[in-house]
C-alpha cells in the first residue's frame, strides 16, 4: 500500500483562487476568513514558515548554527498568522446585541481602548488608543463594554494605515449599534517613524471619523472631543 501523495498546491493559492472567483478584494486590511476551510490556517502557517526561512537565508543568517534564530521562521509565521494579523484570518468575534429598552438618547463614550496594529508599508507596529462616542436612539442596539475592545482588536489586527483602520471600525459599529451618531478618535505612535526613516519618537498621529449627528451637531461634537481631552 502506497502513501497518498501530498497536495502540491500551496494553500495560499487555494484561498486566493476562491477570492478571485468570488471577485472579493483581499487587501492587507481585509478579512478573508469566510474563504478559508477547516485546517487551512495551520497549513498557511506552515507555508509562511517555509517562505520566511528563505527570507532568513537571503539575509545571510546561519539559522543552523545560530541558536537564537533556529526557530525564528516558525515564531514569525505564528506571530503573523495567529496574533498580529489574526484579524485577517479569524471570523468576527461574537457580539450580543441588546435592545435599547430604556430608549437611551444621551452621549455615551467608551475609551480609551488600547489598540495594536501594523503599518502595511513596512509592517512596523502601530500602538495607540481609541475613543468611541455613541449617540443612541430608541431603535439602537446596545453592546457590552468589552465588545468594543474585542471588535477593535479584530479590526486593528491587520496590516493597514491608521486612517482606513478607524473608518473600518466606524462602519462596523454603525452596523452593530445603529446609532443616530458615531464618533471614533484614534491617537497612535507609528514605529515606521520611530524605528526607521526620520527616527522621530515624539510624533503621534490623531485622526477622527464622525457619522450622523456628530457631523451635523457641532455642539455634540465639541462635547465629545472636550470630554475625551479631559480624560487623556
Amino acid at each position: 500500500m502506497t502513501d497518498t501523495p501530498s497536495d502540491p498546491q500551496p494553500v495560499s493559492d487555494k484561498i486566493r483562487a476562491r477570492l478571485v472567483k468570488s471577485r472579493k478584494r483581499f487587501h492587507a486590511n481585509d478579512n478573508i476568513s469566510a474563504f478559508m476551510q477547516p485546517g487551512e490556517l495551520d497549513a498557511l502557517l506552515a507555508e509562511v514558515e517555509g517562505k520566511f526561512k528563505g527570507v532568513l537565508e537571503s539575509l545571510v543568517i546561519d539559522t543552523k548554527s545560530d541558536h537564537n534564530t533556529q526557530d525564528t521562521a516558525r515564531r514569525v509565521a505564528k506571530m503573523y498568522v495567529t496574533e498580529v494579523f489574526a484579524g485577517r484570518y479569524s471570523a468576527p468575534p461574537p457580539v450580543t446585541e441588546f435592545p435599547n429598552a430604556s430608549a437611551l438618547n444621551e452621549l455615551m463614550i467608551v475609551g480609551p481602548i488600547t489598540v495594536r496594529s501594523a503599518c502595511s508599508h513596512h509592517f512596523c507596529p502601530i500602538m495607540g488608543r481609541i475613543w468611541v462616542g455613541i449617540m443612541p436612539n430608541e431603535h439602537s442596539n446596545l453592546i457590552g463594554l468589552s465588545k468594543y475592545s474585542r471588535l477593535a482588536e479584530w479590526v486593528m489586527s491587520r496590516p493597514q494605515i491608521q486612517e482606513e483602520a478607524i473608518t473600518q471600525m466606524a462602519e462596523l459599529l454603525m452596523e452593530k449599534v445603529r446609532p443616530d451618531g458615531l464618533a471614533v478618535v484614534m491617537e497612535a505612535d507609528h514605529f515606521c517613524m520611530h524605528w526607521r526613516g526620520v527616527k522621530d519618537s515624539e510624533t503621534k498621529m490623531i485622526n477622527s471619523v464622525m457619522r450622523g449627528s456628530f457631523l451635523k451637531d457641532h455642539t455634540l461634537r465639541s462635547e465629545f472631543l472636550s470630554l475625551i481631552q479631559n480624560r487623556s
